[in-house]
């Protein structure tokens, strides 16, 4: 029988989750002693670094109570067992380049003794900070990140919403003739809601586009109904086409857009949240002038807007004023959206949170309220961990409808990444869901110099 593998956790696996020791099945776990004294400098924090902070010092003090954290506690019956470890002999364990006060280092150190102590098992440290992982390969010390929290392997094989299908030139003549075509299980795996160009076996330019409900439900043709647009804004490709189809469809009541800056994902979101506001706003009209109208397909009552607090860069500190005042400068991308949409440079979001249109939701207050008849947009939401989109998405209530937009190749957070970020668990949990959609945006249409960026860059 194989012996069981040793751990040795970082700090950094403890804020990302506060679970994770549990992680392991029944190899045993060693946190280095200098990992409490780090986790304990983040407890004060107000977001979910400190939330995962408190709930890991909770755990610790749980443990302890079953027996000496020094001696190594089981964590549960066909678990392993988690000991608390010092640095040990610093100054002999590791080269004199390396600074035995930095917290890395000690760590590190931790995990050295560890193998020395237990020369006959495989010890590896996990760490989600890639510097500790290559400073640790250098010392010859296998080491690897914590990979728990990834729903999927790569960011290449996430749910796209889009799939090409090769047909009989025939099945594509029936299909554009208006009859009932069906496709089979065995044929091609399709989830609900999920979009499929039919292209022809013998003629690789004949193709169609078709929504897939479901194996039962003839495929529905995509016309191009909103290529007039959606409150002024007309789709410039098919992954637009998409996004509106979704969007406008109140069957549809959870929505993912993935793409990249300038895609649209942000504008095709307001425009149709606009479309569908059961209160009058003022609106574009062909002349360019603004003009009051009511809605057609009035549905939501309130258009909530709302994104993650998570700076670009060194961050300003706190921000004066109201709640509305504070997230002003992070919704300024929605008031460039909206000043677009109504046509109206003047207009600000001020004016219509006033009549309760369009509220502005500051995520970190969003706990305990229920959301109904709305449509709510959670922007950059790439940024959000499972735990907190978790947190969001049960706050809908009846009759609200919630559209998840990011871009998962641009995340400011250091604690998510293009696999285990909120975004990219809802796409693939979601999928097999009627209720719910997902569309990749791949082409930027903000601007020449936004796509050239974009793509170089």
């Amino acid at each position: 029988m194989a012996k069981k593998k040793i751990y040795v956790l970082d700090t950094s696996v403890f804020l990302t989750d506060s679970s994770s020791v549990y992680s392991y099945k029944n190899n045993d776990i060693v946190v280095p002693l200098k990992v409490l004294e780090e986790i304990d400098k983040h407890k004060k924090r107000q977001d979910l670094v400190g939330a995962n902070a408190r709930r890991s010092i909770k755990m610790f003090d749980d443990l302890r109570v079953k027996g000496s954290l020094q001696d190594g506690v089981r964590l549960a019956k066909g678990r392993g067992v988690l000991t608390v470890r010092s640095a040990g002999p610093i100054t002999e364990l590791l080269p004199e380049e390396y600074v035995p006060g930095d917290p890395d280092n000690q760590i590190i150190s931790t995990a050295l003794h560890t193998k020395q102590i237990h020369q006959d098992r495989t010890v590896t440290l996990v760490s989600r900070d890639i510097n500790m992982r290559v400073k640790s390969d250098a010392l010859g010390l296998k080491s690897e990140d914590y990979t728990m929290g990834k729903v999927v392997k790569q960011a290449s094989e996430i749910f796209t919403g889009f799939k090409t299908h090769l047909v009989d030139d025939e099945i594509i003549q029936r299909f554009y003739n208006g009859d009932r075509i069906t496709l089979e299980q065995d044929e091609v795996a399709l989830a609900p809601n999920q979009f499929i160009m039919l292209v022809s076996n013998s003629n690789d330019k004949r193709t169609a586009l078709a929504r897939f409900f479901d194996y039962n439900t003839p495929l529905k043709r995509i016309y191009g109904d909103w290529k007039h647009g959606v409150w002024g804004v007309e789709p410039r490709n098919k992954e637009q086409q998409f996004a509106f189809e979704l969007l406008m469809d109140p069957c549809v009541e959870i929505v993912s857009l993935v793409g990249k800056a300038g895609s649209g994902k942000t504008l095709c979101a307001l425009a149709a949240g606009l479309q569908q506001l059961s209160v009058p706003l003022a609106a574009k009209g062909n002349s360019g002038r603004q003009a009051i109208r009511q809605n057609e397909g009035q549905i939501y009552n309130r258009l909530i807007v709302t994104r993650p607090v998570q700076p670009l860069g060194k961050d300003l500190g706190f921000l004066p004023g109201t709640m509305e005042e504070k997230m002003a400068p992070w919704l300024m991308p929605i008031q460039d959206n909206l000043q677009y949409l109504l046509g109206d440079e003047k207009a600000t979001l001020e004016m219509y949170t006033e009549n309760g249109a369009i509220e502005v939701e500051a995520l970190t207050y969003i706990r305990g309220r229920s959301i109904a008849n709305a449509f709510l947009i959670v922007d950059e939401a790439q940024n959000l961990t499972k735990h907190e989109l978790k947190t969001i998405i049960t706050r809908v209530g009846e009759g609200t409808k919630i559209i998840l937009t990011g871009d998962i190749e641009q995340i400011d957070s250091a604690y998510v990444d293009e696999t285990t970020n909120g975004l990219t668990y809802a796409v693939e949990s979601f999928k097999e869901y009627d209720i719910t959609g997902h569309v990749t945006l791949t082409k930027g249409e903000r601007s020449k110099v936004a796509t050239l960026a974009a793509k170089v860059l």
